[in-house]
């Protein structure tokens, strides 16, 4: 059965929204959804990110299944600038999914990264480019073995967490998490505060007070 592609049944967020969402760090993200928006930890950058940048962009989804990657190839090809390839290779480890060449292709279409719970090769490479981000389970010298089976652009289930096309990616060093395209307008303002919040509470530490006053922690039981 060849890869089959779907029409997604939501539309893209709007430019301005994704541009805010760029605001938003992993950490201040994945404590707005409480949980239940962040991937298993296990899937990681290839190359450091630092405190001043992230990954930031409109999924689009690939479901593999074992050693086939037909469906990264037409995730790539649909995929437009800023877009992030989110792969669903079921967490394997027997073959990448993605190499040098296919990065390399997408990298100039102007797509943001891809991700993927599974596995990459031509990890050196990969990691030394620094405008096309790379996460993954693991990595393999394997290559995959078929490109003619899967689907792209239909919900999947990535590192845990339901994803559909549309819906926000965001990446940094400790991890990914999903933004639902639903709620992104409704978070945004909350997200948005937050991050105002923590960069006030950082210039309030600096003077010297404790967290036990900024933060109101409640008094402690003291042993007599």
């Amino acid at each position: 059965m060849p890869t089959r592609l779907h029409q997604p049944s939501g539309e893209r967020l709007p430019a301005a929204i994704l541009d805010e969402w760029r605001k938003i760090p992993a950490a201040v993200a994945a404590d707005l959804l409480r949980g239940r928006g962040h991937a298993d930890p296990g899937i990681r950058p290839l190359r450091r990110f630092g405190s001043k940048s992230w990954l930031v962009g409109s999924a689009v989804t690939a479901w593999c299944e074992a050693a086939d990657y037909g469906p990264v190839h037409h995730a790539i090809n649909i995929a437009q600038a800023g877009d992030v390839i989110v792969v669903d290779a079921g967490g394997r480890s027997d073959a990448a999914m993605i190499g040098e060449l296919l990065s390399g292709s997408a990298r100039r279409k102007g797509i943001a990264g891809v991700i993927i719970d599974g596995a990459v090769r031509d990890a050196g490479m990969l990691s030394e480019w620094p405008d096309f981000v790379v996460f993954s389970r693991w990595v393999t010298p394997r290559g995959p073995s078929s490109m003619e089976r899967g689907t792209v652009n239909e919900p999947v289930v990535f590192g845990g967490v339901p994803v559909s096309p549309f819906d926000i990616v965001i990446g940094d060093d400790d991890g990914l998490v999903f933004v639902p395209r639903q709620r992104a307008e409704e978070l945004l303002p909350a997200a948005l505060a937050r991050v105002k919040a923590e960069t006030e509470w950082e210039a309030v530490l600096a003077t010297g007070r404790s967290t036990v006053d900024v933060f109101n922690v409640p008094k402690a039981d003291e042993s007599r």
